[in-house]
């Protein structure tokens, strides 16, 4: 797990910042550690719907900072199933889906039909045995969490040093 050295010195320091410089750098902060562990998890998933689908993204409010990695837009469906698994479950044509066809006419008029398997089709329902999990979001975050936490460093020593403000060497300092 990380551990933050000089958190006093910095708690000082930033009490003495403007409230918007504070706010802004501190939410840069966040978005370049989000970004360290978004990379990764792209790197880790399997599929490239999952890829294209995990984003950052960063808020202030009531005076916290806050960045998160998530699964959002097209293919985020897949990403739990991905991370997670899934159990055994039966697939079926739903009722309300099939106007009056049965599977076989769904699965010829379509080509790619519901219940088609290797181009078979397989009956009205099909047994899937179930997804085995790849955690692809935990890993990144344990993997990178040393990198993020400089990244976010480095993002607040170039935004103040930007500003004029001298920073504080937190190398030496004590919890």
């Amino acid at each position: 797990m990380p551990t933050v050295k000089g958190k006093q010195q910095m708690n000082a320091f930033f009490a003495n910042l403007p409230g918007k410089l504070q706010e802004n750098v501190l939410r840069g902060a966040a978005k370049a550690a989000a970004k360290v562990v978004a990379e990764e998890a792209k790197q880790r998933t399997q599929s490239s719907e999952v890829r294209d689908a995990i984003k950052t993204d960063s808020k202030v409010e009531h005076g916290k900072v806050t960045a998160r990695v998530k699964v959002q837009g097209p293919g985020a469906y897949l990403g739990p199933w991905e991370e997670y698994g899934t159990s055994e479950h039966f697939i079926s044509v739903d009722d309300s889906q099939r106007q009056g066809m049965s599977v076989g006419r769904i699965n010829r008029k379509a080509k790619e039909g519901v219940l088609v398997i290797n181009g078979e089709p397989v009956g009205k329902t099909v047994l899937h045995p179930g997804a085995r999990p790849h955690p692809f979001l935990r890993p990144a975050l344990d993997l990178k969490g040393d990198e993020a936490i400089r990244a976010a460093q480095a993002h607040i020593d170039k935004r103040l040093a930007k500003e004029g403000y001298n920073v504080p060497d937190l190398d030496d300092a004590e919890d």
